[in-house]
């Protein structure tokens, strides 16, 4: 059957179809793309640079922990350094204080031995002095005698002469000679010294203190000798 067409109406050939479709085709393209947001691809910068942002904030914070990790070790050290300052000077003003101390000790130590030596008598080296020093020796040891009683026994038996020795009387002639100025022989003296005293026969003041005490032993004092003894 021939073609026909309605009036006012011509049909459209299969190329002619084709030719729209395109056209549509395009055209929804082009709508589709100016729908697209004009920022679309800054918006896409921005969050591919977030996690960049995201490190840049962690590493903020990570400072802060530094810092105050810092902060505190420095704090710590500021404290140990005050306490070793403080303890330093604690053991300095100890010491100053004992060395002070020490030093008082011995000026007061010194000056005692100056008092001392200053209220020591002073003894002539005669008869005189030996015999009073010797009745100080024998009144610190508790040895009883005056001085007229050392004098008088000295005088007779020595005439006062400390280097006196008896080379004829039966003590001599036992081998121990009487010596010094109240006549002692060496066995006497050993057992009778008294301390403090030269431990020396020829000794003035040894050889009167070991007398004396020889006879307080032997007679109560030598006072009470008028003799030989």
């Amino acid at each position: 059957m021939s073609s026909s067409s309605t009036p006012g109406h011509s049909r459209l050939t299969k190329a002619q179809k084709f030719s729209a479709a395109g056209v549509a085709a395009l055209g929804a393209a082009a709508l589709a793309f100016s729908l697209v947001p004009a920022d679309a691809d800054t918006r896409t910068q921005e969050l591919a640079a977030a996690p960049v942002v995201l490190s840049v904030a962690a590493g903020s914070a990570q400072a802060e922990t530094v810092h105050a990790s810092v902060t505190r070790q420095h704090a710590v050290a500021d404290k140990q350094a005050r306490a070793a300052a403080a303890k330093a000077a604690a053991a300095a003003k100890a010491k100053a204080k004992a060395k002070a101390q020490a030093d008082a000790k011995a000026r007061a130590k010194a000056q005692a031995a100056s008092r001392a030596a200053a209220r020591k008598p002073v003894y002539a080296n005669n008869l005189d002095g030996w015999i009073r020093e010797s009745l100080d020796v024998m009144k610190k040891n508790g040895i009883p005698g005056s001085y007229n009683g050392l004098h008088r026994n000295i005088m007779r038996e020595s005439t006062g002469n400390p280097n006196a020795k008896n080379g004829w009387d039966v003590n001599a002639q036992n081998g121990t000679p009487s010596i010094g100025l109240l006549q002692v022989i060496q066995p006497t003296f050993n057992a009778y010294h008294v301390s403090g005293t030269p431990h020396d026969i020829y000794d003035p003041v040894a050889n009167i203190t070991a007398a004396a005490n020889y006879a307080a032993d032997k007679y109560g004092s030598i006072d009470n000798v008028n003799g030989a003894y």
